[in-house]
C-alpha cells in the first residue's frame, strides 16, 4: 500500500492500564454476581409472580449463593412493596447479602421506596431519572430544577433513613445519583 505511514494509529491504549484482571491466571476471589431475577425477570412474565413465589424465589436464591440480590421497584405495585416488607419483617435477609430496589426520581416514589427498605441491613438503592430530555419534559412535565429539587429530596430521605448500609449506583441508561456540581453540569446541558 502507497503512503501508509501517513495513517495514525487508529486506537490508543488509556494512559493507565487498568485491566489487570486479565493479566492473572487465576481469579483470587470470587466475583460479585447479582441476581436481576425478582425484577427484570418477573416483569417479563406473562403472569407475575405472587408474594409468596417471590418470597421462595428470593429464599432459593439466596440457598444457591447469591449475595446481592435485585428485588424490585417497590413503589411500582402493593405487590413490590409488601415482598420488600416481608423479607425484611421475616428477617429473610441474611446479613451478607444486599438487596437492591429500584426508584424513579419523583418525590413520591422516593419517599415510598424509602419506607419499603427501612430496617433492611444492606440495600442499593437505584435512584433513576431519565436522561431523555422528552421523557423529563413531556412523562415527568418537570423542569431541570424540579429534578434537582427530586435529588435533594433523595439526599434528605437518605439522611433520615435508618438503613444500616446503602449505596447508590448508577445504571448505564440512567442518572442513578450525581453528587453536587457533577449534577448541576449535567442539568444545565440538558434542554
Amino acid at each position: 500500500m502507497k503512503n501508509f505511514d501517513k495513517y495514525e494509529k487508529a486506537y490508543f491504549m488509556p494512559p493507565e492500564c487498568t485491566y489487570d484482571w486479565v493479566k492473572k491466571d487465576a481469579i483470587d476471589k470470587a466475583p460479585i454476581w447479582c441476581s436481576v431475577d425478582l425484577r427484570d425477570g418477573n416483569q417479563a412474565l406473562i403472569e407475575p409472580m405472587s408474594l409468596d413465589e417471590k418470597l421462595e424465589f428470593f429464599q432459593m436464591l439466596v440457598e444457591i449463593g447469591f449475595k446481592e440480590i435485585e428485588v424490585g421497584f417497590p413503589a411500582a405495585s402493593e405487590t413490590e412493596y409488601d415482598f420488600m416488607r416481608a423479607l425484611i419483617e421475616r428477617d429473610m435477609i441474611p446479613q451478607d447479602v444486599t438487596v437492591q430496589v429500584l426508584t424513579q426520581a419523583r418525590e413520591h416514589i422516593i419517599k415510598k421506596t424509602f419506607e419499603a427498605v427501612k430496617g433492611a441491613p444492606h440495600a442499593v438503592i437505584h435512584l433513576y431519572n431519565s436522561t431523555s430530555v422528552a421523557q423529563r419534559e413531556q412523562v415527568f412535565k418537570k423542569s431541570k430544577e424540579e429534578i434537582k429539587k427530586n435529588f435533594s429530596y433523595y439526599k434528605e430521605m437518605n439522611s433520615i433513613n435508618s438503613i444500616s448500609e446503602y449505596v447508590l449506583r448508577k445504571k448505564p441508561y440512567s442518572i442513578i445519583f450525581c453528587l453536587g456540581s457533577w449534577l448541576d453540569n449535567f442539568l444545565s446541558n440538558q434542554r
